[in-house]
């Protein structure tokens, strides 16, 4: 029995999640809400030690403590912004399976009870946990794997997948509902390893650009699981803060699909019938115009209006803080720039916004692609640093494309556009975008750090 005052502390819990809910809606608050809901963590892992009498396995327990601690903290230290994808990928397999094996454990104990001392919806809750953490787990280790480049971007199929895909499907809900009339150890283990194949087979068809939204799906998976753990070890707190998790992923799961203009469903499945984005392809060798810093200065130089397209590719150069001196020069010249944020620049929704506020770029510069799209036409000049599939017309223009229907920036309405690639390979899309090869378009090659300084310079000096 939980005394009231721990059952308070909960409360007061569960109340910081949401106001660190409410703070991470906004960039001027988001860091005080990532605090704030850190700290209401710390707190009530912390509080099981101050009221409960008797704790087995004490000292592996503040061991684990320590070992998740320790490589938080490092993974925290280490990761780069353009890595924060993978590491909460990482983070959210880490949930789900630690959630699919607290389930385990339990089921053990209610193995040991008598027949008639656990309700039948406990046992549901338990099953779910276990087959639904080890998808989200499995899943989330594919996904990592695909962002940090340790296997393919695209999409891996076989044939016979949707057999064996709906086989496995079927098979983990046979064994749970097995588990619910008859609760034995070896049905979990084997829901489990289902669970696993199913999570591997669920993410495997999913390529490119997709991978950002399954993780946030995922990351819903894992909460609806902390939910479900929750029910099964009687802690409301556990319920409260599963249930926030499973909510705004699955919100901003259903966010991120409609921003690329596609269902749920397509996103995972549309490589069964060729949908899918797919991932890096061949360098086209079809003629461009490019032009070297001096040209790119001149055109920028004399432009009264200049709107900045950032993507990846500038988070990967880390050349943020280089473009934000080139937009000051530009307005002490006189000009009107504003930076266009596409709702899935850089690898997922805030992460475009966290690099530039990282870079001093005021927020009043940042506008939201519904707000600026209407601009475009008035741009003497669209600064592309970094960014493809998020400007390739074939989204509007080309049925049959992997992105045809995603709302796009559009970029190809300016007057003229100045395109900063390191090379003609495409987007995660995999197919070429035909706004490199308009003949408003210029491109500029190299290392955007570097060409971006020499831009800088070039413009200053005109």
């Amino acid at each position: 029995m939980i005394p009231t005052w721990a059952q308070l502390v909960y409360l007061l819990c569960a109340v910081a999640f949401i106001l660190a809910l409410k703070g991470l809606s906004g960039p001027r608050t988001a860091r005080a809400g990532n605090l704030v809901g850190a700290a209401a963590a710390v707190v009530a892992c912390a509080l099981p030690f101050f009221y409960l009498e008797r704790i087995d396995n004490l000292w592996l327990i503040l061991g684990a403590i320590a070992v998740g601690t320790a490589g938080g903290v490092y993974g925290a230290q280490r990761v780069q912004m353009t890595q924060m994808p993978q590491m909460v990928a990482l983070f959210n397999g880490v949930g789900g399976g630690a959630a699919a094996l607290v389930a385990l454990l339990e089921l053990e104990v209610i193995v040991d009870a008598p027949a008639d001392a656990t309700g039948w919806f406990v046992l549901v809750a338990t099953a779910f946990t276990i087959v639904v953490g080890s998808v989200s787990f499995a899943g989330s280790v594919v996904t990592f794997a695909k962002l940090q480049d340790l296997m393919t971007s695209r999409p891996v199929v076989f044939p016979g997948l949707a057999v064996v895909f709906a086989a496995t499907l079927l098979a983990a809900l046979g064994l749970s509902g097995l588990l619910v009339a008859d609760p034995v150890m070896w049905i979990g283990i084997v829901l489990a390893l289902i669970g696993l194949a199913f999570g591997l087979l669920l993410v495997l068809p999913v390529g490119g650009a997709d991978v950002p939204i399954v993780i946030s799906l995922l990351n819903a998976f894992t909460g609806l699981t902390v939910a479900a753990g929750g029910y099964v070890l009687s802690n409301t707190l556990l319920l409260v803060a599963g249930t926030l998790v499973g909510a705004s992923g699955t919100f901003l799961t259903l966010l991120m699909a409609k921003a690329m203009g596609r269902s749920v469903a397509n996103i995972l499945f549309g490589a069964l019938k060729g949908g899918s984005t797919l991932g890096a392809g061949e360098a086209s060798d079809r003629p461009v115009r490019s032009a070297g810093p001096t040209d790119a200065a001149i055109m920028l130089g004399y432009a009264d209006r200049v709107i900045i397209v950032p993507g990846y590719g500038l988070a990967v150069a880390q050349a943020q803080h280089t473009l934000r001196e080139l937009v000051d020069v530009l307005v002490e010249r006189g000009a009107v720039v504003d930076y266009a944020i596409h709702p899935v620049a850089g690898r997922m929704p805030g992460h475009m916004n966290v690099l530039l506020a990282e870079a001093q770029v005021p927020y009043e510069q940042l506008r939201e692609m519904e707000e600026i799209n209407g601009d475009f036409k008035d741009a003497d000049v669209v600064l592309v640093v970094g960014a493809n599939d998020v400007v390739n017309p074939a989204a509007k223009t080309t049925p049959g494309a992997p992105i045809y229907g995603m709302p796009i920036l559009n970029a190809d309405e300016a007057k003229q556009v100045i395109f900063m690639k390191r090379s003609m390979r495409p987007g995660f899309a995999g197919i070429e975008n035909e706004l490199l090869f308009d003949e408003r378009t210029t491109l500029l090659f190299g290392d955007a750090k570097d060409t971006m300084g020499k831009l800088l310079s070039a413009v200053k000096a005109l």
